[in-house]
């Protein structure tokens, strides 16, 4: 009588051509994010949105005759009007670059590949961070040119050797990348879209309308180290009195990212998906 003998293959590390590194994650990442339609629709919305406000902006600005750009004080304020929208536009991108996955059921998938599950959320911050910064910075220096040339004679206009204005133009694309990055924690600390959605909103928005209940001593302390006040700091050519010098305000909105982090980081390795 014959006997079928099989034999189990040792238990060991898993093949080179296997294992799961660092940079596969983050060639993963590169590959999910590019592949969806919704990332270029928003990017290039964001490019265009920048671009367009700064050009509306450019040809009404009227120092001689009231209304609301007659106030505006440099060039650098009006090349980048459209910024706070353009804030949005990255968060809500970030939600769903996350939360996405979530909604779809993807996410088994993804932590399946990567059981320490950690380098999905560093990879995907890193992979969209960097694409945002240079859409955003690519986007800040399209906008300003043209703006620029509109403003001539008004005495607003400024040059690229003027200075501040190559940093403000950089702070520019730092905030709108690190608002993204903001967008990218939010989702993945709820898993949800619409959450996501709603926290970010609120972080940039429902905040400082708190804040302005607060009594007027705590609230000049606490309300330039709201998430959009920070963000302002990091571009603004002339930064009021009362407000955060570029270098503060780049680390209290990194820190505002860093909470939002830990807290997602913490919820993604202790909880099921």
């Amino acid at each position: 009588m014959n006997t079928l003998v099989t034999e189990t293959a040792p238990a060991g590390p898993r093949p080179a051509a296997h294992r799961v590194t660092g940079t596969r994650v983050l060639h993963s990442e590169w590959a999910k994010l590019c592949s969806l339609r919704s990332t270029w629709v928003t990017l290039g919305l964001t490019l265009v949105v920048l671009i367009a406000f700064a050009l509306i902006f450019a040809s009404s600005y009227a120092p001689d005759e009231e209304g609301p750009m007659s106030d505006i004080g440099d060039g650098v304020a009006v090349a980048l009007g459209g910024i706070n929208f353009a804030q949005l536009t990255l968060g809500v991108l970030g939600v769903l670059v996350m939360a996405g996955e979530y909604s779809t059921g993807m996410i088994r998938s993804t932590l399946s590949a990567v059981p320490a599950r950690l380098p999905v959320l560093w990879s995907k911050i890193a992979v969209f961070g960097v694409l945002a910064f240079v859409v955003s910075t690519v986007a800040a220096f399209v906008a300003f040119l043209p703006a620029q040339s509109m403003l001539s004679g008004s005495g607003i206009e400024v040059g690229l050797s003027d200075a501040g204005v190559v940093r403000s133009l950089l702070g520019a694309g730092v905030s709108l990348a690190l608002m993204g990055v903001l967008g990218v924690t939010t989702g993945a600390l709820l898993r949800s879209v619409a959450g996501g959605i709603g926290l970010l909103v609120g972080l940039l928005m429902l905040l400082p309308f708190f804040s302005d209940l607060l009594p007027t001593a705590l609230n000049e302390t606490v309300s330039p180290y709201l998430p959009g006040n920070a963000a302002a700091s990091m571009f603004t050519l002339h930064p009021a009195s009362d407000s955060l010098s570029p270098g503060i305000g780049l680390v209290a909105l990194v820190g505002w990212v860093a909470v939002a982090a830990a807290c997602a980081a913490w919820r993604l390795k202790r909880s099921d998906v």
